[in-house]
């Protein structure tokens, strides 16, 4: 939505150019819906919906709060909305099922609407920690309105006042909905200590050599770079593997590709290092395969997410189609994250 008209009434000169106001809050909202949602094509819509919201009512608007706070609490009431009678977006180590064992069959689920990555270059990643794969996952297993409060106070800083507002409640039932909110993400383990900073020299090398070893199909060489008590999910499939060994059976069994079948493209997801995977097809070319997220601890490899969802690929700004004589570049760790 777009318009260049000034709507009678405005209190705010910043509401008087919705172009403007669009391109400045556009990033940081679509993370806050994303963060709700758990799904960047659903938080893309929910956005455009909170400005078309916002430019109806900007008569209205009455200067009690800033801006940015109104649009937030518009985006807020929006993602609820969506969210009513809808499941939670899980990965497959949410769903309550043990660790796929070697050689069991391989089973798809389409009808789950799974989480989904969000590229870095699309939101305002400063505080990684809330927009990073785990989290956003742990975040689809509370209630909707548990996870708008947490959201506002945890994130956004706001006061137990300005939220109860928002959401038309009480200062009691919001620090009651945050309490329990905090429980549950402390029992999975998720602090700031988790999180990963920027990028040693130790982990450049090893992402290279991660690209490569794909590249070679080098099992043994992948194996390597994992922690011992590594996992790796990949939605559709239902199934996720814990453990080097695991892994390993995976990649050498149940991955199509043979060597120099499987270049990557890098980029950043999350505030996490990512690839896009292509696969050779039956003309020589290459085709997308699977997005991979990767979380990493130290100089190992703790968990990947690997998305086979080929819309990803144009979402992330990665190219449909590889030539035949595409190869791996050097330095093939992810480019410098986008600023914030």
């Amino acid at each position: 939505m777009t318009t260049t008209t000034a709507t009678a009434g405005t209190t705010d000169p910043e509401l008087s150019d919705f172009p403007t106001l669009t391109e400045r809050y556009q990033r940081e909202l679509l993370a806050h819906c994303y963060r709700m949602s758990g799904s960047v094509h659903e938080a893309e819509d929910l956005v455009q919906e909170t400005f078309l919201r916002a430019w109806k009512a900007s008569a209205d608007f009455q200067g009690r709060s800033s801006v940015r706070t109104w649009l937030y609490r518009i985006a807020t009431n929006v993602c609820l909305t969506n969210l009513e009678g809808r499941p939670r977006r899980p990965l497959p180590a949410g769903l309550g099922t043990p660790d796929q064992m070697a050689g069991e069959a391989l089973e798809t689920d389409h009808e789950i609407a799974w989480l989904e990555p969000v590229p870095d270059a699309a939101v305002v990643v400063a505080e990684r920690d809330s927009i990073r794969l785990a989290f956003v996952a742990a975040l689809q297993h509370l209630p909707a309105k548990q996870r708008a409060v947490l959201i506002l106070r945890d994130v956004l800083r706001w006061s137990a006042a300005e939220v109860a507002e928002a959401l038309d409640t009480t200062v009691a039932a919001v620090n009651s909905a945050l309490q329990r909110a905090h429980a549950q993400m402390k029992g999975r383990g998720l602090t700031e200590d988790t999180v990963e900073p920027d990028l040693t020299e130790a982990q450049q090398q090893l992402l290279e050599r991660y690209v490569e070893a794909f590249w070679r199909k080098d099992v043994d060489a992948i194996v390597s770079m994992l922690t011992a008590e590594a996992t790796w999910d990949m939605p559709p499939f239902t199934s996720w593997f814990k453990g080097a060994t695991a892994i390993g059976w995976l990649i050498g069994n149940e991955c199509p590709g043979g060597a120099h079948d499987m270049p990557m493209l890098a980029t950043w997801a999350n505030g996490q290092p990512a690839y896009g995977l292509y696969m050779r097809g039956p003309d020589g070319a290459f085709t997308p395969f699977q997005l991979q997220v990767i979380e990493l601890d130290g100089d190992r490899v703790r968990h990947v997410t690997a998305f086979f969802d080929a819309r990803l690929f144009a979402t992330f700004g990665l190219p449909d189609r590889l030539p035949a004589d595409h190869r791996p570049q050097p330095n093939a760790q992810p480019p410098a994250q986008p600023v914030p």
